[in-house]
């Protein structure tokens, strides 16, 4: 039992403490967000806030700068999606779940290639490339940029999103040795997928959230 413990954790032995506190706060209120974004609940957004302000802070300190924009970003989209999803079409109905436009999709592409640009420069710029995770961080960065997007403004594509960006950020988080993290992923992975279906349900039946 204690080399599968060691394996898993054996990383946070040289970690500050105030660092795995935070790290595991933060993984709870990012799980909590994921659920009631699945549940299409508007408490998504303040518990994103909480634990993205808080990876905020751990990425900046562990320098990991791709990661450490996206969830800055994850911290002002949420603020914009709290707006769109309280706004009413009516008098008592709330904005329903949709599926992008043709014109969403090519902002989607766009938003991918100038997040990757814009990350791929940040490395550069401050001499990061000392590992392949910095490629791939750029990749999952740009991919959660859409994601994030599409969440905020109530799009069933904003799941297909995530789940491919979850899939990859797995191994990678464990990888560089945040093991809560890349676990927190492994579940954001399952309810992203059962996410989709809920929201594909919803939106089949005509739903329109009250």
């Amino acid at each position: 039992m204690q080399p599968i413990f060691d394996f898993f954790f054996q990383q946070y032995q040289d970690y500050p403490t105030l660092f795995i506190v935070l790290e595991i706060i933060a993984v709870i209120f990012g799980f909590l967000s994921v659920w009631f974004s699945k549940q299409e609940n508007i408490l998504v957004y303040p518990t994103g806030i909480v634990s993205t302000v808080i990876f905020v802070y751990l990425l900046w300190q562990w320098g990991l700068l791709g990661d450490m924009m996206i969830n800055f970003y994850y911290s002002t989209m949420s603020i914009y999606g709290w707006y769109v999803w309280t706004r009413k079409v009516d008098a008592v109905h709330y904005i329903p779940i949709t599926k992008a436009t043709k014109k969403e999709h090519l902002w989607s592409i766009l938003i991918f290639i100038a997040t990757w640009l814009f990350t791929f420069g940040i490395y550069t710029w401050f001499d990061k490339w000392n590992s392949w995770t910095a490629y791939v961080d750029t990749i999952t960065t740009a991919i959660f940029f859409v994601g994030m997007w599409l969440m905020a403004r109530k799009k069933l594509e904003n799941w297909i999103y995530w789940i491919v960006g979850d899939i990859i950020s797995v191994p990678l988080y464990f990888y560089k040795g945040l093991t809560f993290t890349s676990l927190q992923y492994l579940l954001f992975t399952i309810i992203a997928y059962y996410g989709y279906k809920t929201w594909k349900r919803s939106l089949s039946k005509g739903h329109v959230t009250s």
